[in-house]
């Protein structure tokens, strides 16, 4: 799925060695009726999940067309082990899609989101190709939900294919739809990004990503939800980095 794309393995990971506007050169000329392909932007969240608790979900991302570094801190903890490795938010890489490459013609399909958050999107950029599929919380448990929102992405035969339902949910559609061998263009698995752009959430400052501290915003924004995640399993990553630097140098 990869190609010959030039790579760095971190943590166990594939990164891409692609910036920001490789990455939308790459985007925009795969063909619109190309088998899919999904990309996926790993921040520390998903790299502690899946080497701490999820080992399941390794074939979501070692399928992935590309694997983007999400996170400054997974970036930091590479240099380390000397390695720079592009960051390329999934959040930034969304608005630029939308602003940059995306034509208002271009068939959209959308999984997840608010219906709300839709009608922004097809005023905000003058869509007039854009098909909607919000799937029930929960859906990845239920076989029938799941193949609902995985027929629907085969039925839109879209060129841009935003999956929006969080992680790892997103990451497990995205592969189960690639899988079917019948879903066309471009996956991207973007979280809450859509949020962000239609202004349904605030994203913190540029200084706040900046300065690495995007996760103290979110986690003062909404502490009863992620509170486990920012200062339970979060600072996992750090031994995490440390066990795979020792393993990289034996």
């Amino acid at each position: 799925m990869r190609g010959h794309q030039r790579t760095s393995e971190f943590i166990d990971m594939k990164f891409a060695w692609r910036d920001q506007a490789q990455v939308l050169r790459d985007v925009e000329q795969r063909g619109a009726d190309a088998p899919f392909a999904y990309i996926v932007t790993p921040n520390v969240d998903h790299v502690v999940r899946i080497q701490h608790a999820r080992s399941d979900l390794w074939p979501m991302y070692r399928n992935a067309w590309i694997t983007l570094c999400d996170s400054r801190i997974l970036g930091r903890l590479a240099a380390r082990a000397d390695m720079a490795l592009p960051i390329v938010p999934g959040s930034d890489l969304t608005v630029a899609l939308f602003r940059e490459v995306i034509r208002p013609d271009d068939r959209i399909a959308v999984i997840g989101g608010s219906s709300g958050a839709i009608d922004k999107l097809r005023q905000t950029f003058g869509l007039t190709n854009l098909a909607h599929h919000n799937p029930p919380m929960g859906f990845i448990h239920d076989a029938g939900a799941t193949q609902d929102a995985e027929q629907f992405a085969i039925e839109a035969r879209a060129r841009y294919t935003f999956i929006a339902v969080g992680s790892p949910q997103q990451e497990i559609l995205a592969y189960r739809i690639g899988r079917t061998g019948q879903a066309t263009g471009v996956g991207l698995c973007v979280g809450a990004s859509l949020q962000f752009l239609t202004d349904e959430q605030t994203r913190a400052p540029r200084i706040v990503q900046r300065m690495c501290m995007e996760w103290l915003f979110r986690l003062l924004s909404d502490p009863k939800r992620l509170w486990r995640r920012y200062l339970v399993e979060g600072p996992l990553i750090f031994e995490i980095a440390r066990q795979w630097r020792l393993r990289s140098a034996a």
